[in-house]
């Protein structure tokens, strides 16, 4: 007799509720050079986490999930289970009435950092 095997659960992973984003921490997250070039992507619609791209594609799959996990756990992105991967969205209505006019303003504005400094 075999034992039953249990169904292996979604992996819900946890998101600040819109009232909880705090300013601070949105711009802490919005301040790395890859990070910011992630929401750019995102600002275009939903990626699945496979799709987002680094500048640098050598850099290791731990860098790139800590850097979905700044901007998820700053209210930046929610990052969901689809399938067997993830799916990134951009928490654009959240952020809009939290903060108005600021992602407009950082989407708009054209910045291109690098992790190097140069513009």
């Amino acid at each position: 007799m075999t034992p039953d095997i249990a169904p292996i659960p979604h992996l819900n992973l946890p998101h600040p509720e819109r009232g909880d984003l705090k300013l601070t921490q949105v711009l802490f997250a919005l301040s790395d050079p890859e990070r910011l070039a992630i929401v750019r992507q995102l600002a275009s619609g939903t990626l699945d986490m496979a799709q987002c791209h680094l500048s640098d594609a050598s850099t290791p799959k731990s860098t790139k999930s800590h850097l979905m996990k700044v901007l998820r756990e700053a209210g930046i992105i929610r990052n969901a289970a689809s399938g067997r991967g993830r799916r990134l969205t951009l928490r654009r209505q959240d952020l809009d009435a939290r903060f108005p006019g600021l992602l407009a303003c950082v989407l708009a504005s054209g910045l291109v950092d690098t992790a190097d400094g140069a513009p």
